[in-house]
Protein backbone atom coordinates (compact mmCIF):
# COMPACT_ATOMS: atom_id res chain seq x y z
CA UNK A 1 0.00 0.00 0.00
CA UNK A 2 1.50 3.32 -1.09
CA UNK A 3 2.06 6.12 1.48
CA UNK A 4 1.11 9.79 0.72
CA UNK A 5 2.94 12.59 2.46
CA UNK A 6 0.30 15.19 3.47
CA UNK A 7 2.67 17.60 5.23
CA UNK A 8 3.24 19.95 2.27
CA UNK A 9 -0.53 20.20 1.63
CA UNK A 10 -1.31 20.88 5.31
CA UNK A 11 1.42 23.49 5.44
CA UNK A 12 -0.01 25.23 2.38
CA UNK A 13 -3.53 25.10 3.81
CA UNK A 14 -2.24 26.55 7.11
CA UNK A 15 -0.59 29.44 5.24
CA UNK A 16 -3.77 30.11 3.26
CA UNK A 17 -5.83 30.17 6.45
CA UNK A 18 -3.31 32.47 8.11
CA UNK A 19 -3.36 34.77 5.09
CA UNK A 20 -7.14 34.78 5.00
CA UNK A 21 -7.21 35.58 8.74
CA UNK A 22 -4.78 38.47 8.28
CA UNK A 23 -6.78 39.79 5.34
CA UNK A 24 -10.02 39.56 7.33
CA UNK A 25 -8.33 41.25 10.29
CA UNK A 26 -7.06 44.05 8.05
CA UNK A 27 -10.48 44.52 6.49
CA UNK A 28 -12.09 44.63 9.95
CA UNK A 29 -9.49 47.15 11.15
CA UNK A 30 -10.05 49.28 8.05
CA UNK A 31 -13.83 49.11 8.50
CA UNK A 32 -13.46 50.05 12.16
CA UNK A 33 -11.22 52.99 11.20
CA UNK A 34 -13.65 54.21 8.55
CA UNK A 35 -16.54 53.88 11.00
CA UNK A 36 -14.65 55.76 13.71
CA UNK A 37 -13.68 58.52 11.26
CA UNK A 38 -17.25 58.80 10.02
CA UNK A 39 -18.53 58.97 13.61
CA UNK A 40 -15.90 61.65 14.39
CA UNK A 41 -17.04 63.73 11.41
CA UNK A 42 -20.71 63.23 12.33
CA UNK A 43 -20.26 64.23 15.98
CA UNK A 44 -18.03 67.12 14.97
CA UNK A 45 -20.71 68.37 12.59
CA UNK A 46 -23.38 67.98 15.30
CA UNK A 47 -21.24 69.85 17.85
CA UNK A 48 -20.50 72.64 15.36
CA UNK A 49 -24.20 72.93 14.51
CA UNK A 50 -25.14 73.08 18.21
CA UNK A 51 -22.49 75.70 18.89
CA UNK A 52 -23.89 77.75 16.00
CA UNK A 53 -27.39 77.48 17.46
CA UNK A 54 -26.05 78.43 20.90
CA UNK A 55 -24.38 81.49 19.41
CA UNK A 56 -27.66 82.48 17.74
CA UNK A 57 -29.52 81.99 21.02
CA UNK A 58 -27.00 84.15 22.88
CA UNK A 59 -27.42 86.87 20.26
CA UNK A 60 -31.21 86.70 20.52
CA UNK A 61 -31.03 86.79 24.32
CA UNK A 62 -28.86 89.92 24.20
CA UNK A 63 -31.35 91.52 21.80
CA UNK A 64 -34.28 90.62 24.07
CA UNK A 65 -32.43 91.94 27.14
CA UNK A 66 -31.87 95.23 25.33
CA UNK A 67 -35.53 95.41 24.32
CA UNK A 68 -36.64 94.65 27.89
CA UNK A 69 -34.37 97.41 29.18
CA UNK A 70 -35.84 99.84 26.65
CA UNK A 71 -39.37 98.81 27.69
CA UNK A 72 -38.50 99.36 31.36
CA UNK A 73 -37.07 102.78 30.54
CA UNK A 74 -40.23 103.63 28.60
CA UNK A 75 -42.34 102.51 31.56
CA UNK A 76 -40.35 104.74 33.93
CA UNK A 77 -40.70 107.66 31.52
CA UNK A 78 -44.42 106.94 31.23
CA UNK A 79 -44.88 106.98 35.01
CA UNK A 80 -42.97 110.27 35.28
CA UNK A 81 -45.06 111.75 32.49
CA UNK A 82 -48.30 110.61 34.15
CA UNK A 83 -47.15 112.08 37.48
CA UNK A 84 -46.42 115.44 35.81
CA UNK A 85 -49.80 115.36 34.06
CA UNK A 86 -51.59 114.68 37.35
CA UNK A 87 -49.75 117.54 39.05
CA UNK A 88 -50.66 119.90 36.20
CA UNK A 89 -54.29 118.77 36.28
CA UNK A 90 -54.40 119.19 40.04
CA UNK A 91 -53.02 122.72 39.76
CA UNK A 92 -55.49 123.56 37.01
CA UNK A 93 -58.43 122.26 39.03
CA UNK A 94 -57.33 124.03 42.22
CA UNK A 95 -56.48 127.34 40.53
CA UNK A 96 -59.81 129.01 41.47
CA UNK A 97 -59.44 127.86 45.09
CA UNK A 98 -56.59 130.21 45.92
CA UNK A 99 -58.73 133.17 44.85
CA UNK A 100 -61.49 132.06 47.20
CA UNK A 101 -58.96 131.46 49.99
CA UNK A 102 -57.50 134.96 49.80
CA UNK A 103 -60.96 136.45 49.60
CA UNK A 104 -61.96 134.38 52.64
CA UNK A 105 -58.89 135.54 54.58
CA UNK A 106 -59.97 139.15 54.09
CA UNK A 107 -63.50 138.31 55.22
CA UNK A 108 -62.45 136.42 58.33
CA UNK A 109 -60.09 139.15 59.57
CA UNK A 110 -61.83 141.05 62.34
CA UNK A 111 -61.30 144.74 62.91
CA UNK A 112 -58.08 145.42 64.77
CA UNK A 113 -56.17 142.42 63.31
CA UNK A 114 -53.42 142.88 60.73
CA UNK A 115 -51.50 140.16 58.96
CA UNK A 116 -47.77 140.54 58.45
CA UNK A 117 -47.25 137.28 56.58
CA UNK A 118 -49.09 134.35 55.05
CA UNK A 119 -47.32 131.09 54.12
CA UNK A 120 -48.82 127.98 52.55
CA UNK A 121 -47.35 124.47 52.75
CA UNK A 122 -49.52 122.12 50.66
CA UNK A 123 -52.96 122.61 52.27
CA UNK A 124 -51.67 124.14 55.52
CA UNK A 125 -51.72 127.93 55.92
CA UNK A 126 -49.68 129.88 58.45
CA UNK A 127 -50.71 133.39 59.49
CA UNK A 128 -48.37 135.85 61.20
CA UNK A 129 -49.95 139.06 62.39
CA UNK A 130 -50.60 141.68 65.02
CA UNK A 131 -53.86 142.17 66.91
CA UNK A 132 -54.95 144.93 69.22
CA UNK A 133 -55.71 142.28 71.84
CA UNK A 134 -55.85 138.54 72.34
CA UNK A 135 -59.65 138.79 72.09
CA UNK A 136 -59.25 139.86 68.46
CA UNK A 137 -57.13 136.77 67.84
CA UNK A 138 -59.87 134.58 69.32
CA UNK A 139 -62.40 136.29 67.09
CA UNK A 140 -60.18 135.59 64.07
CA UNK A 141 -60.05 131.91 65.00
CA UNK A 142 -63.83 131.75 65.40
CA UNK A 143 -64.28 133.30 61.98
CA UNK A 144 -61.96 130.66 60.50
CA UNK A 145 -64.04 127.94 62.17
CA UNK A 146 -67.13 129.26 60.44
CA UNK A 147 -65.43 129.72 57.09
CA UNK A 148 -66.25 127.70 53.98
CA UNK A 149 -62.64 127.66 52.73
CA UNK A 150 -60.67 127.48 56.00
CA UNK A 151 -60.86 125.16 59.00
CA UNK A 152 -59.01 123.75 62.04
CA UNK A 153 -57.39 126.95 63.34
CA UNK A 154 -54.58 126.35 65.81
CA UNK A 155 -52.85 129.09 67.76
CA UNK A 156 -49.11 128.52 67.96
CA UNK A 157 -47.70 131.76 69.39
CA UNK A 158 -49.22 134.86 70.96
CA UNK A 159 -47.11 137.53 72.59
CA UNK A 160 -48.16 140.78 74.16
CA UNK A 161 -46.21 143.67 72.71
CA UNK A 162 -44.23 145.87 75.09
CA UNK A 163 -44.22 149.57 74.51
CA UNK A 164 -46.50 152.51 74.15
CA UNK A 165 -48.61 150.79 71.47
CA UNK A 166 -50.68 147.98 72.98
CA UNK A 167 -51.21 144.82 70.97
CA UNK A 168 -50.32 141.14 70.58
CA UNK A 169 -48.28 139.45 67.88
CA UNK A 170 -49.51 135.99 66.99
CA UNK A 171 -48.91 132.98 64.77
CA UNK A 172 -51.71 130.57 63.95
CA UNK A 173 -52.29 127.87 61.36
CA UNK A 174 -55.34 126.63 59.50
CA UNK A 175 -56.21 124.09 56.80
CA UNK A 176 -57.40 125.00 53.34
CA UNK A 177 -60.64 123.28 52.35
CA UNK A 178 -60.54 121.55 48.97
CA UNK A 179 -63.93 121.39 47.31
CA UNK A 180 -63.00 120.87 43.66
CA UNK A 181 -64.00 117.38 42.48
CA UNK A 182 -61.87 115.41 39.99
CA UNK A 183 -62.53 116.02 36.30
CA UNK A 184 -64.86 113.74 34.36
CA UNK A 185 -62.94 110.90 32.80
CA UNK A 186 -60.73 110.25 35.79
CA UNK A 187 -57.08 110.96 36.33
CA UNK A 188 -54.28 111.16 33.76
CA UNK A 189 -53.32 107.58 34.57
CA UNK A 190 -56.85 106.35 33.79
CA UNK A 191 -56.93 108.21 30.50
CA UNK A 192 -53.50 106.89 29.55
CA UNK A 193 -54.72 103.35 30.30
CA UNK A 194 -57.86 103.87 28.19
CA UNK A 195 -55.78 105.28 25.34
CA UNK A 196 -53.46 102.27 25.51
CA UNK A 197 -56.41 99.85 25.45
CA UNK A 198 -57.97 101.74 22.56
CA UNK A 199 -54.72 101.63 20.60
CA UNK A 200 -54.32 97.92 21.27
CA UNK A 201 -57.88 97.30 20.11
CA UNK A 202 -57.28 99.27 16.93
CA UNK A 203 -54.23 97.23 16.07
CA UNK A 204 -56.04 93.92 16.28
Amino acid sequence: MPRINLLPWREGERKERKLAFLVALGVAALAAGVTAFAAYLLYGSMIESQEHRNAQLRTEIKTLDKQIEEINNLEVSKQKFIARMEIIEKLQRSRPEIVHVFDEIVRTLPEGVYLTGVKQTEKRLRFDGVAQSSTRVSSFMRNIDGSQWLRNPELEVVQTAKGPTPGSSFTLTADQVTTVAPEDGGSAKSRMRKASLGGAGGRQ
